[in-house]
């Protein structure tokens, strides 16, 4: 850029800010600056044409009035005039000018235009540099109408110097991410990607920003990128803090390529094995570095040194392909888990949460256990702390779920009222998705209630009540249990309803002890009556009325509450009718009627819990369900796994990776070595290299067939990446099969085609009708027709 002369200080405008400096009062101020806009206004309307330099003087001032908070509206034609000027700074002032207060919707846009245009077609990189500054500061659409064509033949020809691709480059990027109607892919996309080999680091800093973003939406295009990356990654990996000098930041070679190369890495799966193994011993070195001594103790050498780390191991976790790696990785972060700075203890518990759902790394990540209880317990930092609570979320499993929630409810009774809502939603699922003896999910639901009733939503104890009435074994349990817990002096209001409905439904199984016989129950319950909320009397009735059918001892004393005042003549119209007619069918109905009118209530139907549901909205979309899909493998042999309760809540028509809540009627996935199966010749291996080759079945898949004897729509085959479904229409000798094809990875697929393989003498009986697969969408339709002779 070229030096500023002596004579292009402005004293004016020096003299004119020391002037606002020195005002005592606002008024002064506003007074001073009206003196100023009335001088500049009459300048730019008098009949002497003002030279460049007054021009550039008079509109800094306006510029500088502006960033002063005050309004401008006069000066935009002088600063369009001044970018025709050949002067470096004449030309600077009236691109910053246009930049700050030109909008898109401004009439002088042509102008401005057609000056940019010249600009860039006048080869001077320093006006070049102004021009595309000047682009990607304004970014409106009808700049990137205009220059999007142009700005990559600047940023691929061979004569363009390395500022110039620089900002070219940055330029387009910005008017991709404000208009990328306007940015075609073409012959230049090829030549971009090997500016990743460009000599100058600026260059291939700018272009690799760029090549992230335009892969994020068009991977096709740039996949040619993932081996030039690597290997300008492996050179800045292994070479000295001294052979990159001018890109050394505090003994840290080119730190921010670095990031930025191992983020566009993470847009494309693991690559082949050549290049993998160049990128392995990249991410080894970056480790291993991490292990060294300081080189200095200032913080700058830290922060880049961690941020090439985490970046790295966020890679190691995306391709979630190298066992070794991610339990390296998983060390790494443990280290952090103690460190003195709060930030990185931030980053290894958020990190720490992805390499959970890993099969690899699972194992590696729980022996940290006791550090994050630790940190639970003593970290002052709300935002750890609900990171930590994260983290056990994700490591629980079969064999520590008791001592994670048990940690879980303890922390609950201190912790920030931001986050117990998603401590109690958290404590329910884990509860309820590992529960092996439902008398201790029973336990840990009420003392979720006692700890944290204000916070237990209506999805929880919906759940508790489902799943007690569709489990015989714990009924009596919870009945004793909600009996007892309900005898304390303050109860929450959940817990009375609660009560209300297993003792209203089980009652009876504890009336035999003289401690809880029915009058002691009803009077237990109807002492809460008065201190509860309209919603939970009419639930308190209706048990009231239960009691009658199942002790008809008391049915006096439950009549005369329903006939009082307090209930016939209640303000409340629900709790009128509720208690009128109770009061009649109570006095009116035979024990017949009563019994069939009252009976228990029917197991629920299998469904979706809404739990989970309210834990993602809660999360945010990919937080929550994503890492239920991972680990559903991992998880297949939990409880209830073959029993049909209440905790299975799959779907088998709908094929969505939050339509089995906890991954209990999911079909288990693929092992690396399944044993053949009869039916094997039914389902083709999705990922093998040659479509012919027919896969054996998963273990348990079997079962999935087994439920198309009476359903026409279900899922067919489930692993941690793809999901089948399959839904079937019969009309008489005819029909018609639907296969979905599910991604359940961020990731995605790259040549996927599948194959219809099925014997000889249905060949001449299948019209084929394949669609072409969308490869951009995350649900992927196979639609065959076929015609079935009888």
């Amino acid at each position: 850029m070229p030096a500023v002369s002596k004579g292009d200080g402005m004293r004016g405008l020096a003299v004119f800010i020391s002037d606002i400096r020195n005002c005592k009062s606002k008024e002064a101020e506003i007074k001073r600056i009206n003196k100023e806009l009335a001088n500049i206004r009459s300048k730019f309307k008098g009949d002497k044409a003002l030279d460049g330099y007054s021009k550039k003087k008079y509109v800094c001032k306006l510029l500088f009035i502006f960033l002063l908070g005050h309004d401008i509206d006069f000066g935009h034609m002088e600063a369009v005039n001044l970018l025709s000027s050949n002067r470096y700074t004449e030309k600077q002032i009236g691109y910053l000018f246009i930049s700050v207060l030109v909008n898109s919707n401004s009439e002088l846009i042509r102008l401005i235009n057609n000056a940019i245009k010249n600009d860039l077609a006048s080869r001077n990189p320093t006006f070049m540099g102004l021009a595309l500054h000047c682009i990607a500061n304004v970014g409106s659409r009808e700049m990137a109408e205009a220059f999007a064509g142009e700005i990559p033949k600047i940023l691929v020809a061979g004569d363009t110097m390395d500022s110039v691709k620089q900002s070219a480059a940055l330029c387009l990027l910005r008017l991709y991410r404000t208009s990328p109607d306007f940015v075609p892919m073409g012959d230049w996309t090829s030549r971009v990607v090997h500016l990743l080999n460009d000599q100058h680091l600026g260059v291939v800093t700018a272009a690799t920003s760029l090549i992230t973003t335009l892969a994020q939406k068009n991977p096709e295009e740039f996949k040619t990128s993932v081996s030039l990356a690597v290997s300008r990654l492996s050179r800045i990996v292994t070479s000295a803090s001294t052979d990159l000098q001018d890109y050394t930041y505090y003994f840290v070679p080119a730190p921010w390529l670095s990031v930025k190369l191992l983020r566009l890495l993470q847009c494309y799966p693991p690559p082949d094995a050549a290049v993998r193994g160049r990128l392995t011993e990249c991410l080894e070195t970056i480790l291993n570095k991490a292990q060294e001594p300081p080189k200095s103790k200032k913080v700058q050498h830290s922060n880049a040194k961690n941020a090439v780390l985490f970046e790295a191991i966020s890679l190691i976790i995306h391709h979630d392909s190298e066992p070794n790696l991610l339990v390296r990785a998983c060390n790494q972060l443990g280290q952090f888990l103690q460190h003195r700075e709060t930030n990185l203890r931030y980053l290894a518990l958020e990190s720490m949460c992805t390499l959970a759902s890993s099969e690899f790394s699972h194992e590696a990540v729980k022996t940290h256990i006791e550090t994050v209880i630790n940190a639970l317990k003593t970290e002052r930092d709300v935002s750890v702390r609900q990171r930590a609570v994260d983290l056990l979320y994700a490591m629980c499993d079969r064999s520590n779920a008791q001592q994670i929630v048990a940690e879980m409810l303890n922390y609950l009774e201190t912790a920030d009222y931001s986050i117990r809502e998603e401590i109690v939603l958290k404590v329910a699922i884990l509860a309820e998705k590992y529960a092996v003896d439902y008398t201790w999910y029973v336990d840990t639901i009420l003392n979720l209630i006692r700890i944290a009733g204000d916070y237990v939503s209506e999805e929880v104890w919906y759940r508790v009540i489902q799943i007690v009435i569709n489990r015989d074994d714990v009924q009596g349990y919870a009945a004793k249990t909600v009996f007892e817990a309900l005898q304390a002096p303050a109860c929450h209001e959940n817990l009375v309803k609660v009560g209300g409905y297993i003792l209203g439904e089980f009652g009876n199984l504890i009336a035999g002890d003289p401690r809880s016989s029915p009058l002691i129950q009803f009077n237990l319950l109807h002492s809460k009556f008065h201190l509860c909320s309209v919603p939970t009397r009419a639930l308190l009735l209706s048990t009231y009325i239960k009691f009658v059918n199942l002790f008809p001892e008391i049915k006096t004393t439950i009549q005369d509450v329903l006939r009082s005042d307090s209930q016939l003549k209640n303000a409340d119209v629900e709790l009128q009718q509720r208690a009128v007619e109770y009061l009649r069918l109570s006095t009116i109905a035979s024990t017949d009627i009563l019994a069939t009118v009252l009976e228990e209530m029917p197991p629920f139907p299998e469904r979706e819990s809404s739990i989970l549901a309210k834990l993602k909205k809660k999360k945010g979309p990919g937080t929550v369900t994503d890492l239920e899909d991972i680990k559903k493998e991992r998880n297949s042999d939990m409880n209830g796994g073959t029993e049909s309760t209440p905790v299975n809540a799959s779907t088998a028509s709908t094929p969505s990776p939050s339509a089995d809540l906890l991954g209990l009627g999911a079909a288990p996935v693929t092992s690396s070595a399944p044993p053949p199966s009869s039916t094997g010749s039914l389902l083709v291996d999705v990922f093998s290299d040659s479509a012919s080759v027919v896969a054996p079945l998963a273990p348990g898949s079997e079962d999935n067939f087994a439920r198309f004897v009476c359903k026409n729509n279900g899922v067919l085959f489930e692993n941690q990446l793809l999901q089948i479904g399959l839904k079937s229409e019969f009309r008489q000798n005819l029909g018609r099969m639907f296969i979905f094809y599910g991604n359940k990875t961020s990731t995605q697929f790259l040549n996927f085609t599948p194959t219809l393989i099925c014997s000889d003498e249905l060949k001449s009986n299948i019209l084929d009708l394949t669609e072409p697969l969308d490869m951009q969408i995350a649900v992927y339709a196979l639609i065959t027709v076929c015609q079935m002779h009888k």
